[in-house]
């Protein structure tokens, strides 16, 4: 019988965002919570390429009985989206395994109705603004206290003093003045979430009762020129498009420009080369949005825009390309 509850309560959350937004954090937030509050949990990140805006997500799992399962959620109870550009990227795998029962909570300006349309889903969508309008982009670094707010509200069962204990149990190292923000930030979302509180039910577990270990595969050998991975062939990272890692973008303005070249030299991918006239040109679809530029230009002639507020007729024909 004992086990019979067990497989049945069990929660999966999966957060999505991109390197630098605080996904590990946001998983590490709220498993702690989940175990203040008598659970036993897992948290754990999973990255591909370990740079600043480059996808990445991160999972919990909490129960009251023992947790069997491991490695990534398939069939996740909650699924919280950080940064909704990464909603138009396929590979990022966000909507992987969602389902009409699964709660979806995305950082967004825009409507709940509007994205359930938009994204053709079936199942409950909430949107939230993890950072108000005129905070600064510098407060998005913040974001995934604000998620780990709201996902702990959702499930009902995360008390105020559970996720503040949380926060400081995970953050005390960095001093009372981050500890103090990030409070503030998972408060907003936790309050906002009200009157949602316990949408979110927890799964079914999945019984390892009539399990079989997978068949044997025979590989056919190949020859090491065309098994290899196209990592070790030359002349390939061009059609690698890093560019869809950004979050920001760097845009360039000739009216401030002093041609001193730092910005191509200072940028770590070389995807900003100088042209005749001794201008920056930015290749954007290798751009991974590091702002490094920004941070070494003298005169302010590099500004950071966040990617969605770029008009289309601006990214397209600004000249910028190379």
């Amino acid at each position: 019988m004992e086990m019979d509850k067990g497989i049945s309560s069990l929660y999966r959350i999966r957060f999505h965002g991109r390197g630098g937004q605080g996904m590990k954090t946001a998983s590490r937030i709220l498993g702690s919570a989940f175990f203040r509050e008598g659970y036993e949990v897992q948290d754990a990140p999973r990255y591909g390429a370990e740079r600043r805006g480059a996808p990445i997500f991160a999972y919990v799992r909490a129960s009251r009985y023992p947790i069997n399962e491991r490695g990534v959620i398939h069939k996740p109870d909650l699924v919280i989206v950080a940064d909704e550009t990464l909603l138009a990227i396929a590979a990022t795998g966000v909507l992987h395994g969602v389902s009409v029962d699964t709660v979806l909570l995305i950082n967004s300006s825009e409507n709940a109705e509007s994205l359930k349309e938009r994204l053709h889903l079936s199942g409950p969508v909430f949107s939230f603004a993890a950072v108000a309008k005129g905070e600064g982009l510098h407060e998005l670094r913040f974001v995934g206290a604000a998620c780990a707010g709201a996902a702990a509200r959702l499930t009902g069962v995360i008390t105020r003093s559970s996720l503040e204990y949380a926060i400081r149990d995970e953050l005390s190292h960095l001093g009372d003045t981050i500890v103090t923000k990030n409070f503030d930030l998972a408060l907003r979302p936790y309050d906002l979430m009200a009157a949602q509180e316990g949408v979110v039910a927890p799964g079914r577990g999945i019984s390892a009762a009539g399990y079989r270990s997978p068949g044997w595969v025979n590989i056919p050998f190949e020859d090491a020129r065309i098994s290899a991975p196209a990592v070790y062939s030359p002349a390939t990272s061009e059609r690698v498009k890093t560019g869809l890692w950004r979050t920001e973008r760097p845009v360039f303005e000739a009216d401030l420009c002093k041609r001193c070249s730092l910005c191509a030299i200072y940028c770590p991918e070389n995807a900003i080369l100088l042209d005749r006239e001794g201008y920056p040109r930015i290749d954007y679809e290798h751009c991974k949005g590091c702002l490094i530029c920004v941070e070494q230009c003298p005169v302010g002639a590099m500004k950071a825009v966040p990617e969605g507020c770029v008009p289309v007729e601006k990214r397209e024909g600004d000249g910028n390309e190379t």
